[in-house]
């Protein structure tokens, strides 16, 4: 184990470090991630597999990865390679530990087995809405099934037949026999197999009864002898089943914990809802960047070790919040601004012409890749005649308080010389051209004379410039909780301006040479990253976060009050 300095303690870690002391599992910290395979992960799975994995490597236990496939009828192949792929972006290893529900199919069954010959299961014949209705509430007792008594030998022929395909979907399951009066509905006779005539990815026409996630969870822990179970909150009032389950049958036993799931404002975390946005069409598939799914954050250019940064600094706690996107957002603005190579780019061109620079020269000029850190070293950068500079950087009467270009007024370009504008062109009343003199005397961006300007604006040069197409991506909702709205649709929340696409963006030429899914921070515009979609005769940019920190800025803000 790892000195308690350097591990990042919660209240979980607090009783592994007890069961430790106590040597409750011989010194062993065995962890798992036991996603379903029936969509793709989001920002609240990383959490957990920060957290499973984080753990496992804290205290140099093992933790597996284990697909909980036990739904054929939602789960497909495309998620279970989604999954594995997102776990190891994350920067994690599972090594020969890959596991899956459907693995321990035939124990499960024997152990159903073994749960009917202890009178402790039978079979049903009751519809799924009779089961619903006699299970009755918080207030009434449930009613006990007619077919509660059925001796040993009719269930075990029953349950038989349904492995054995005898019967159609629904027409019987097998539940526990517990107690339809218990204070906790999860213990009123819980179905444990339902029948079900649908392809498995993993075992394909094999069986066609299925194990239900709260027979299989625990068993699945148990075989693996998992020390420590962690789940979220949801699941407290399952964790008495799955105690009854293992008690009953005299195997293994996990411990299970509790943790808060991870809510974030301005989105959607659950599966079934993302789902939806996505079958109707509403966003462009699973790795939209508007998504919290980690395929679409990592689309959106954000880094594995900003969402793990992030996953770390919100902490592991025992009572349900929701965190501010701003401060994912300042995670990987933070990372980035360590990380992220540095170019100049023009979202919305204006041209600008440079009166006095010579006609058909075109000098290099030293631009650094990130001051954050020097061993990246610097580029070359073409300078010329003809420029572009962004359309709200220029102001023909400008407020007080703008200092950026305006005619008469003189302001640095980055890396580059003093430029002063002497002309405004216009077409239809639309300023469409400036002319502007240069300084060659402030080479570099400084005045011999020590004369100051206000302001430094980007540029790229008009005749190495490569046109780009730039998609620049916002909140999907525009309320912080849409799901939280009662009897109303989530997707009347949906931000129509959440995605605004820019075809004729102008950038320096250096940027040809990234590759796709590279990170990159646009001067004074944000950080973005080469869309997989990008081609050499079309670059894509998706922008990832804006340079504006909003979220430090509110921190203090309330810090103040």
């Amino acid at each position: 184990m790892q000195d308690a300095e350097t591990v990042s303690k919660d209240f979980i870690r607090d009783i592994i470090d007890d069961d430790l002391r106590t040597n409750k599992y011989q010194g062993r910290v065995h962890t798992r991630f036991p996603p379903e395979p029936n969509g793709y992960l989001h920002i609240g799975h990383a959490k957990s597999i920060c957290l499973n994995f984080g753990i496992a490597q804290d205290y140099k236990g093992l933790c597996n990865l284990r697909f909980d496939d036990t739904n054929p009828a939602k789960e497909e192949e495309e998620y279970v390679q989604s999954i594995k792929d997102n776990v190891k972006w994350l920067g994690f290893d599972w090594e020969d530990r890959l596991f899956f529900a459907s693995d321990y199919f035939q124990q499960m069954y024997e152990y159903a087995v073994q749960l009917i010959k202890a009178e402790k299961a039978y079979v049903d014949d009751q519809t799924a809405d009779k089961i619903a209705e006699t299970r009755g509430n918080l207030t009434t007792p449930g009613t006990n099934s007619l077919y509660r008594d059925r001796t040993v030998q009719e269930n075990l022929d029953l349950f038989e037949g349904m492995k054995a395909g005898v019967f159609a979907d629904g027409q019987k399951v097998l539940r526990a026999k517990i107690d339809m009066s218990h204070p906790n509905l999860n213990m009123r006779d819980p179905i444990m197999y339902r029948i079900l005539h649908a392809t498995h990815h993993n075992t394909g026409d094999e069986w066609c009864i299925y194990p239900m996630y709260d027979w299989a969870h625990g068993l699945e822990d148990s075989i693996e002898r998992i020390t420590h179970s962690i789940c979220t909150l949801e699941f407290e009032n399952h964790r008495p089943l799955y105690d009854w389950f293992l008690d009953a049958l005299g195997v293994y036993h996990p411990q299970q914990i509790e943790f808060a799931r991870l809510n974030l404002t301005f989105t959607v975390m659950s599966k079934r809802l993302l789902l939806q946005l996505v079958d109707e069409g509403l966003v462009a598939g699973w790795d939209d960047p508007r998504l919290p799914t980690i395929s679409g954050m990592r689309r959106r250019g954000y880094s594995p070790s900003s969402i793990r940064t992030f996953c770390k600094r919100i902490g592991v706690a025992k009572f349900n919040s929701m965190v501010d996107f701003e401060f994912l957002e300042y995670c990987v603005r933070e990372d980035l601004n360590k990380t992220a190579p540095r170019f100049m780019g023009v979202l919305r061109p204006l041209k600008v012409v440079l009166e006095n620079y010579p006609e058909g020269r075109t000098e290099e000029l030293d631009a650094v890749n990130n001051p954050e850190d020097p061993s990246m070293g610097s580029r070359k950068i073409p300078f010329s005649k003809v420029l572009y500079i962004e359309q709200d950087d220029f102001m023909e009467n400008p407020p007080k308080d703008f200092y950026r270009l305006a005619p008469g007024r003189e302001v640095r370009l980055r890396y580059a010389y003093f430029i002063k504008c002497t002309n405004v062109v216009k077409k239809d009343g639309k300023v469409v051209e400036l002319h502007c003199t240069y300084d060659p005397a402030t080479k570099g961006g400084y005045a011999p004379d020590g004369r100051k300007v206000k302001s430094t604006i980007h540029w790229v040069s008009a005749d190495q410039a490569v046109t780009a197409e730039v998609r620049l991506y916002d909140r999907l909702f525009t309320i912080k909780d849409p799901a939280g709205e009662k009897g109303r649709d989530f997707k009347q929340f949906l931000n129509p301006t959440s995605l605004e696409v820019l075809s004729d963006c102008k950038v320096e030429p250096a940027v040809q040479a990234l590759k796709s899914s590279d990170r990159l921070q646009f001067e004074r515009l944000g950080y973005f990253c080469v869309d997989p979609e990008t081609t050499p005769q079309h670059l894509v940019f998706n922008r990832t976060v804006e340079l504006r920190d909003s979220w430090v800025k509110k921190q203090k803000a309330s810090q103040k009050t």
